[in-house]
Parts: structure tokens; sequence; C-alpha cells
């Protein structure tokens, strides 16, 4: 699997704005290597956006992005993508107050039980997944592209 994407990379995969990719380097929210001027971000860095776009388009406003990927570092000392890309599917519920992660199903059935108002659930680990997986199809056709390539630039004697 590719490990690092350009800028361009990330936005073509995610749908996110050049510019908010770099608001969210200058604010320490995904902070990617570098390489000269480039930025070159992970996978992990990806999932990261992935995740982050999800919830944005949730309605989180980007101060409450910033708490819950805080809470997912503080709670598992790990990158994002490290901790949800398991085995065991890990959701994120919030009632716009508190915040929940919660793998064992009969745990997310009980908090939405007992909520007394709406809750949001988000399934960290189906974006991780997706993201792999549109990783993956994007490698797919570029390894595809290149015999094809590679047979119209042989020279001919």
């Amino acid at each position: 699997m590719q490990t690092r994407f350009t800028s361009r990379e990330v936005v073509a995969l995610t749908g996110i704005t050049l510019r908010q990719l770099q608001w969210w380097d200058e604010r320490r929210i995904v902070v990617p290597s570098r390489e000269g001027h480039r930025r070159l971000y992970s996978t992990e860095d990806l999932a990261e956006v992935a995740v982050i776009c999800e919830l944005r388009r949730r309605g989180f406003s980007l101060q409450r992005v910033r708490k819950v990927v805080r809470f997912l570092q503080r709670e598992f000392s790990k990158r994002l993508a490290e901790t949800v890309g398991g085995a065991s599917d890990y959701h994120l519920l919030t009632d716009g107050h508190t915040l929940y992660l919660e793998t064992s199903t009969r745990q997310i059935v009980d908090i939405l039980k007992n909520s007394r108002q709406p809750m949001l659930d988000i399934c960290l680990s189906d974006t991780v997944r997706q993201v792999r997986a549109v990783v993956r199809n994007a490698e797919k056709k570029a390894s595809a592209a290149v015999p094809h390539a590679a047979r119209r630039s042989r020279k001919v004697s």
C-alpha cells in the first residue's frame, strides 16, 4: 500500500480543499511530514483527514473535531488509524456534549437507549477501511496503467 501522499492526492481522495488541508496543518490538527516545501501525508494522516472530513460533514465544528482527535489520542496513546484499524469496530457517539467511544454493540445500544436526546454515531473503523480501499483501488489502476504505457514506449528496430 502506498505510504506517502501529496497534498493534491489527499484532496483527490478525500474531497477537501488544498486550503483546508493547509489550515489543518497550520493548526496542528493533521501534521504531515515535509520534503522541502511539499507536504507528504502518511496512510495514517490520510485516515485522520478522512475521519475529520466525516465529522465536519456531520456538522462538527473544527474546535469540536480537535477535541475528538485529542480525546482519541489520550484514550489510546496511538494514532487514529492504528487504533481503529484492527478487527473491532469503533463507534464514536456524541450528544453534542459528551463523547463515547465504544466497540461493544451492547454498550452502544445501552447508550442510545438511555440517552435523553438524539445521538450521533460514526463508525470510525468504516471510515478508515474506506480510505484504505480507495488507496488500494487507486494503486491497482496505477499499476494496471504502467504495463500499457511501457508497451507503447518500446522502441521498434
